[in-house]
Formats: structure tokens, sequence, C-alpha cells
């Protein structure tokens, strides 16, 4: 609850920023990002899981000034505790959404979608929704790093959450 409650915070200061964004070159036009992805297990599913680790591919298509309407894939797998005998589950989480850049760089972003259990504790799809914060830092002409953070839950038959963290290179297209 703490982290949720840090989480609000940040994403409270920047929404009150008066930067206009998306100035920069690396900041316009469609992109595609390939970045790692690390998830902290919180609630029950963080009695049964240690940890999760993967990568993703997201793309970014803007459709107003601040807004780009966001397309990704990923897998992750997560390593389970020996309390349940050990092993690993996979899951490929599919989802759409938004990204609003609040300040030049900083962004909200919220996704839907579905995630795929694979492996040995295969849960069925599960419906996955996604609020999160970031930054992009432009690197380069059109190439920017993208640095993320997010809540992630995904309800079937109870709910497993955790707290995402996603680093990538973004590629202007």
């Amino acid at each position: 609850m703490k982290k949720l409650f840090l989480l609000t915070a940040i994403v409270g200061i920047f929404a009150f920023t008066n930067a206009s964004a998306q100035k920069d070159a690396a900041m316009n036009g469609p992109k595609l990002g390939i970045g790692a992805d690390f998830a902290f297990p919180m609630g029950d599913f963080g009695d049964i899981s240690k940890f999760g680790v993967g990568g993703s591919l997201l793309y970014q298509h803007p459709v107003a000034p601040n807004l780009n309407l966001t397309a990704s894939a990923g897998y992750l797998s997560f390593k389970y505790k020996d309390i349940i005998g050990g092993g690993n589950s996979g899951f490929v989480p599919v989802k759409v959404g938004a990204r609003y850049f609040v300040a030049e760089n900083f962004y909200l972003n919220g996704e839907l979608g579905a995630s795929f259990g694979t492996g040995d504790f295969n849960d069925g799809t599960a419906f996955v929704y996604s609020p999160g914060i970031g930054v992009e830092f432009p690197v380069a002409d059109k190439s920017s790093i993208d640095l993320g953070a997010r809540y992630e839950g995904w309800s079937n038959n109870g709910t497993l959450s955790f707290i995402g963290l996603r680093a990538a290179f973004n590629f202007g297209l």
C-alpha cells in the first residue's frame, strides 16, 4: 500500500507541471521500443512467487500533441518459492492503451489486455490492467531511453498483482 501511495504522489507532482511536452524530435512520431521487464509480486502472489523477469515490445503511435496510443506484447517468467515446490511459470501479456505526456518527456500511461499462462502453473487467460508512470530521455535523432514503473493486475479466479519496472530503447519509425 505504501508503494501505491508513493506512486500516486509522484504522478501528482508530474501532473501539475506546465512544461510543453514532446518538443524534441526523438519524442515525435511513431516508435517501437524493445525493453527488459522486472516484476515484484505483491499480496498473495508475493507469498508464492519470488520475482519475475522478461522482455517486451511496445509500439507507440501519436494521435494528438501529447497523446500516443500503445500496443505491447512480451514474456514474463516468474520463479516460485520452495514452499509450493519451486519451479517457473511463464506468461505472455498482450495489451493496448494510451500514453499521455504531462510534461516534457514525463508520461502517464494505462493499458488493458490479456495474459496467457504457459509453463508449470498455467492459469489460462487473465484480464490485465496496468496504470503507470515513466520518463523518456532522447539520445539520438529519433531514439530515446524509456524508463517506466507500473502496477499490473491479472484477474482470473482471483488477482495476481505486481509492481513492474521496464527499461527500454525506443527506435523512431
